[in-house]
């Protein structure tokens, strides 16, 4: 009978190593997805203190348990951008809801102080190109627990960005004719004077 030669297995090692590099190059990671938010640089200098009126201010809590609280009272995710909206345009000048100062009475606050100089000059420029219009006051304070899901803690950060971005898209169309996004650098500066980005994130503590 005739007898088989063996097999030389010497190079299967190499192809294997092949293989595992080949798979870790072209497979893919899922990863956590956040926001993308560029932080301010870091300051040297203390702090001044606020004094914001308690109307000012849109408190947005989550428990535990993922439930969300608006203003106290629980709400449904779904209404919480049209309440953030409501919050920071206050059509109807209601006064338990943000207020709305003057470009010009906000410009006349910041002229006199030399430290706000280049707040008094966008504000300057809102008046210059859109008008004696309102700008609103308004900060939204998010709080959650320390139990909070992460998924839901980015759920109702991109609801509350919405909201920004809706009304300054909105502002931005009836004052340029475009949405934000395609407005160009300067407009964009005097949507965002209208409408700042103040959203406060507070340590995550216990939240009943």
């Amino acid at each position: 009978m005739r007898q088989v030669g063996d097999i030389n297995a010497s190079s299967q090692a190499d192809i294997a190593f092949l293989l595992l590099i080949f798979f870790l190059v072209t497979t893919s990671m899922d990863v956590d997805q956040g926001l993308l938010r560029q932080l301010p640089p870091p300051s040297t200098d203390q702090p001044e203190a606020q004094q914001i009126n308690e109307r000012n201010i849109f408190i947005v809590l989550i428990n535990k348990d993922n439930q969300l609280a608006i203003e106290g009272d629980y709400a449904d995710f779904n209404e919480l951008t049209d309440r953030t909206i409501k919050f920071l345009t206050n059509p109807t000048n209601a006064d338990n809801l943000s207020e709305q100062v003057k470009a010009s009475a906000k410009y006349d606050e910041l002229a006199g102080n030399p430290d706000k100089k280049s707040e008094a000059e966008a504000v300057k420029a809102v008046l210059d190109n859109c008008g004696d219009v309102n700008i609103t006051r308004g900060v939204v304070s998010l709080q959650n627990d320390r139990g909070t899901k992460y998924e839901t803690y980015i759920q109702v950060q991109n609801s509350i960005v919405a909201a920004f971005n809706i009304c300054r898209d909105n502002f931005a169309k009836e004052y340029f004719g475009k949405v934000y996004d395609e407005i160009t650098p300067e407009e964009q500066k005097i949507v965002k004077t209208v409408f700042p980005l103040n959203i406060s994130e507070a340590e995550p503590r216990s939240v009943k």
